[in-house]
């Protein structure tokens, strides 16, 4: 992943990130807001060595490394219920001394002898009488027990304190700021995480890549999506000079190198479920064959759910189904459309068995038919996952054109699908992405493609 697709994620899930956010910001504000006011006192002592009179340079060398080396033996001891027993003996705390032990901490810096000991309280001044309480507590059990020598010892440990705690004036916590900063982290560190997960298990295709890692065949044309479809699906014959017709005139060119050398091309238009925008392709693709000149046959294959003749206008009771029972001849019910050369066969009397009559060698003589009186033929068949049609009716063809729908198809049924037509020893030729975001995150993934797919002139 490079860094444009990171950004194109992060505006992709930027409604969920912003309320990770947002509820980060909001829990850390409700943290601050609950958690009670604590106070901090500070005091600190330091761990002296008291040399006699007359020690040698190595005695006062051998003092100074003790003194370093029990600093940290005594930092230990403060937590002690040795130095604690007698604070809350004295200043008759309502504790114990585990207890007192958790508000306490000592601490000491790198090669020095001097421990800082800090008590956290609600009441300021209990914090800084506790503090106070405890060096003094500390030093007296240093040197009456812990370092109690003889007078003639050539050094002796003292305490000596330092700085005496204050009261202090402000809490240390809560911290609102702090709590702020650290919730609006955790939030946005969250929002980017489970977005970078939902991108994960999307399995939606969503780039050219997608599509081109999942099917091993050419893009051929990228259709923006257009909100006023259903008013005006024959877009290449209603508005000319609208982007979107010139990008099925791109995609016209394009099939044009798939063509067969020297002979008619016969195109299966399928997509891997329904609502991807497969008979909209199909028939603008037909009325851009047209208008360049040639001769095309537009067929309408699906014999369960037909579309064609509807969207041209037209009537369909009799057409494909009733020509591969025999009943009519093809001449007598296929139909001119337009002043150009484009000419419908629509489906016809719905049968029982659709995928059998496609599959049948009178298909097969209608599509050779077909291919001597024009130069394209297209059919539109049913989705390949929900029934066999497109399959079986694919081996008469020069090869399948696969319709997916940006933001909607998935992977794996695209996959799939592409699977059952190659089953069918049939292949496909292509695919075509429809319904291409003309705003948004995803506009940078097909933003360049569909900018010159809409503005190539075929």
């Amino acid at each position: 992943m490079d860094l444009p697709d990171f950004v194109r994620i992060l505006r992709r899930q930027l409604v969920l990130i912003v309320a990770c956010l947002l509820i980060g910001v909001s829990s850390g504000a409700l943290i601050a807001m609950f958690t009670p006011q604590r106070f901090e006192a500070s005091t600190e002592l330091m761990i002296s060595v008291n040399d006699r009179d007359g020690a040698t340079a190595v005695e006062l060398t051998q003092g100074t490394s003790y003194a370093q080396q029990v600093v940290e033996t005594y930092r230990s001891i403060i937590t002690s219920s040795l130095v604690l027993d007698p604070v809350i003996d004295d200043l008759g705390l309502p504790t114990t001394a585990p207890e007192l032990a958790e508000r306490v901490r000592a601490s000491v810096g790198i090669r020095s002898t001097i421990i800082s000991i800090s008590v956290t309280h609600t009441n300021p001044g209990q914090a800084a009488r506790i503090a106070n309480a405890i060096g003094d507590s500390f030093a007296t059990l240093v040197s009456e027990q812990l370092e109690k020598r003889a007078e003639d010892t050539a050094f002796r440990i003292r305490i000596i304190p330092l700085q005496a705690a204050q009261v202090p004036l402000e809490p240390v916590a809560p911290n609102m700021r702090m709590s702020l900063i650290i919730g609006a982290v955790i939030g946005l560190g969250a929002g980017i995480g489970i977005g970078m997960l939902r991108t994960v298990l999307d399995t939606r295709i969503r780039t050219l890549a997608d599509l081109e890692s999942t099917v091993k065949a050419p893009v051929l044309g990228g259709i923006a999506h257009d909100p006023d479809a259903a008013s005006r699906p024959l877009i290449v014959a209603s508005a000319p000079q609208d982007p979107l017709a010139e990008a099925f005139r791109s995609l016209r060119t394009n099939v044009r190198f798939v063509f067969p050398s020297g002979e008619p091309g016969v195109f299966v238009i399928t997509s891997s479920g329904p609502g991807e925008g497969k008979t909209t392709t199909a028939a603008n693709l037909a009325i851009a064959f047209a208008e360049s000149g040639m001769r095309v046959a537009l067929v309408d294959g699906d014999m369960r759910l037909p579309r064609v003749a509807e969207r041209f206008g037209i009537e369909g009771g009799v057409g494909l189904s009733d020509v591969l029972v025999g009943r009519v001849a093809v001449n007598d019910v296929i139909q001119r459309w337009g002043r150009g050369a484009l000419f419908l066969l629509p489906s016809g009397t719905i049968p029982p068995n659709p995928a059998e009559l496609l599959g049948s060698p009178a298909m097969e003589s209608l599509i050779a038919t077909l291919t001597t009186a024009f130069d394209v033929v297209i059919i539109d068949t049913p989705p390949v996952l929900l029934v066999t049609d497109a399959a079986v009716v694919s081996r008469f063809a020069t090869g399948a054109i696969l319709v997916a729908a940006a933001g909607s198809t998935t992977k794996p049924r695209l996959a799939e699908a592409a699977q059952r037509i190659e089953a069918a020893d049939s292949r496909v030729l292509g695919t075509v992405v429809t319904m291409l975001p003309t705003s948004g995150a995803d506009k940078t993934a097909y933003g360049t493609y569909a900018y010159g797919a809409h503005h190539s002139n075929a």
